[in-house]
């Protein structure tokens, strides 16, 4: 039996605002999607597609497992999430192979921003 890694399911509450937000990041462009759900890739995609789910309820808590997006420049990396609606929770981890900043999407999920030395 092969196992593959094939997407990331991401609870929202405003879909279309979610999936324009990590499709501007990312540069993914929407695929086939579900009726009231959005699809950026798709599921043969040579990376995971991300899948934004439809629910009701506002994220509570601090999520358990998050995405890391390498960047060429940690501060455009931020400028630019900012200006997809995005923010910068203000923690941020220097290390000698590169820095790690943490970013919330629009609705407030959190993801790190990585760029390597």
């Amino acid at each position: 039996m092969t196992n593959r890694w094939v997407g990331v399911t991401i609870d929202c509450v405003d879909v279309e605002q979610l999936a324009r937000f990590w499709s501007g990041l990312l540069g993914r462009p929407r695929g086939p999607s579900q009726p009231g759900w959005v699809y950026l890739g798709h599921a043969d995609d040579a990376q995971p597609r991300l899948v934004f789910q439809p629910v009701t309820a506002p994220k509570r808590g601090k999520v358990r497992l998050h995405l890391d997006v390498a960047v060429d420049d940690i501060a455009e990396g931020i400028a630019q999430v900012v200006a997809l609606g995005g923010r910068f929770t203000g923690e941020r981890h220097d290390y000698d192979e590169g820095v790690v900043v943490v970013m919330a999407d629009p609705e407030d999920h959190e993801f790190c921003l990585v760029q390597y030395y």
